[in-house]
């Protein structure tokens, strides 16, 4: 025996098994986090938006779960690629400028810091250090690295005051006291 149909309708259920409605605000959300890990990956970020297509992977739509396993690859790519070997101090330094230069302050700061570790001699990466730090209005720690790099080689005090890269640091008196103790 056959029983009629019911005449509510039954909603389809989703992924989580909330109504279609609630589903769009979930899938707004992910399409929101997935353009975040793509603004990421295009500012050369490609560890943090791997970490982000990461979290995003086990609660995506299944149509966006593909793309963003393939966007992890590229990440994973890109990583590996950037994670360059150096036969030297002074290499990793030119790498640690371009980074700056390029805008990847914390990459840059990194790498720094790592010959810093390495070699607390090297007054080349106190200078580098205090050049960043004046870069990002961290006046601070300028004032400190440049200290350094200024004790370890005099000529340091010469080469900040040409500097155009210490015109943040122009009007502090101690940036000033620093440069030009005899006056």
């Amino acid at each position: 025996m056959k029983t009629a149909p019911s005449a509510t309708p039954k909603r389809p259920r989703t992924l989580a098994g909330n109504t279609p409605a609630s589903n769009d605000g979930a899938r707004a959300h992910a399409v929101a986090q997935y353009e975040a890990a793509l603004r990421l990956m295009q500012e050369g970020k490609f560890e943090k938006a791997r970490t982000a297509f990461n979290q995003m992977l086990a609660s995506a739509p299944p149509d966006l779960a593909e793309r963003i396993r393939m966007y992890i690859n590229a990440c994973l790519q890109q990583i590996s690629r950037h994670q360059a070997q150096f036969s030297s101090h002074e290499e990793r330094y030119d790498y640690a400028i371009s980074l700056l230069n390029d805008g990847n302050y914390e990459d840059a700061r990194t790498h720094l810091k790592k010959i810093v570790a390495e070699n607390g001699q090297a007054d080349y990466a106190f200078y580098g250090l205090a050049v960043l730090a004046s870069m990002t209005g961290d006046s601070q720690s300028c004032l400190e690295h440049l200290t350094e790099a200024i004790h370890l080689n005099t000529q340091n005090r010469i080469q900040a005051r040409a500097d155009s890269d210490f015109q943040d640091m122009a009007d502090d008196p101690r940036f000033t006291d620093l440069l030009y103790p005899e006056a």
